[in-house]
């Protein structure tokens, strides 16, 4: 791993940099916002691949006895009996329920036969959850855990061409992956894990590869994916993307002082026979109706209601936008935010304060954006 400016780098810096790539501070690293456009970026995801690095997301590998068991006490999903090759995305939280990442877990398995958990965890909240992970751990806790962020890349691969050329270079295809499952294989002859994971409400797979080979696997990527108009694309193709498929983003639609209950995953919270750090005070934040619900909206007009934006009621504030942006797949603008509950209603008409203008807009379903090829999260 290099610097630049005293920011980490991840094994591709160089190609952004030489790609027309505007490099960025996020969270500590340097990192392509963007090559060519924003919008040309989120296209070419939704109709053939975009490519995304996405090696400033923290893996952790656990190794030794109960890891699972362990695991299980500090996230809001179980992991406890995971199967090999099984992904599950989940909340970790504090005694409040406030969220303190929103993470995957991976059962990964080994050469040996066997199988490893790997987590995967923000940028922003590699440190802290680290820190957290190892406060909670008791004398009888053996395992390890070691950072292989900095030694590893991360290659996320999204859109309806993306399965069909990572198959091209690996040894085997994606698409004989399930939804949120991964495997040990190989990618340009580089030992790798591959799996059907992503952020961009598109099909798609992720791959995680050493770092002396992430340049090779990348361009051998890119070269197939510029001839059928793909494209290298960048952080703010992502977050408009994840927008369209309403996938909550952490430091926006979740933080330490939203609990979990709020956010309206109920498939990532699982309650039943098992007890976690927060479990009380989510059934508890269940219960309450009075807290504020995460909810869709969608402008009338085509300007973008950004964070913070104050969600208005007769001229009353009611709540605040956490993500908005003007959609380039749907061609609206639309926004998630926190409200009243009583103002969650689907048709809901609202008013948005941008810059001191009301914006009128009304309450929709979420997603705004799903691919007709629906899949459940496991």
């Amino acid at each position: 791993m290099s610097t630049v400016n005293h920011l980490q780098c991840t094994a591709l810096h160089e190609w952004h940099s030489s790609h027309a790539g505007r490099m960025v501070d996020f969270a500590g690293w340097s990192m392509p916002v963007q090559y060519s456009s924003i919008i040309e970026e989120h296209h070419a995801t939704r109709k053939s691949i975009g490519m995304f690095d996405v090696s400033h997301m923290g893996r952790f590998f656990f190794s030794g006895d109960k890891v699972d068991s362990f695991l299980d006490r500090l996230t809001t999903r179980r992991v406890a009996g995971m199967e090999v090759g099984r992904i599950r995305y989940s909340l970790m939280c504090n005694g409040a329920g406030g969220i303190l990442d929103d993470v995957l877990v991976y059962r990964l398995p080994t050469a040996e036969g066997g199988s490893q958990i790997m987590m995967v965890v923000n940028a922003s909240n590699r440190e802290k959850i680290r820190n957290w992970i190892e406060s909670n751990r008791s004398d009888q806790d053996h395992f390890e855990l070691q950072d292989r962020t900095s030694e590893t890349a991360m290659i996320a691969c999204q859109g309806p061409n993306a399965n069909g050329i990572v198959a091209e270079i690996c040894e085997l295809e994606p698409e004989q992956l399930k939804y949120y499952t991964g495997t040990a294989t190989q990618v340009c002859g580089a030992d790798a894990f591959v799996s059907r994971t992503g952020y961009t409400g598109e099909d798609g797979c992720e791959i995680i590869v050493e770092n002396d080979r992430a340049v090779e696997v990348w361009e051998e990527i890119y070269s197939r994916a510029i001839t059928v108009r793909g494209n290298a694309s960048g952080l703010a193709a992502r977050d408009t993307l994840r927008l369209e498929a309403a996938m909550p983003l952490y430091g926006h639609e979740l933080n330490e002082n939203i609990n979990a209950a709020q956010v309206n995953i109920g498939f990532a919270i699982n309650v039943k026979d098992r007890d976690f750090v927060g479990r009380s005070a989510i059934l508890a934040a269940m219960k309450d109706q009075s807290l504020p619900r995460r909810v869709g909206f969608e402008l009338e007009d085509r300007r973008a209601a950004r964070q913070h934006c104050p969600i208005v009621q007769n001229g009353q504030p009611i709540g605040e936008v956490t993500s908005g942006t003007f959609s380039p797949t749907l061609e609206r603008s639309i926004s998630m935010g926190y409200v009243q509950p009583q103002y969650a209603d689907l048709n809901t008409a609202l008013t948005i304060d941008i810059r001191g203008k009301l914006h009128n807009a009304r309450v929709v379903e979420l997603p705004f954006y799903s691919r007709s090829a629906k899949q459940t999260v496991n």
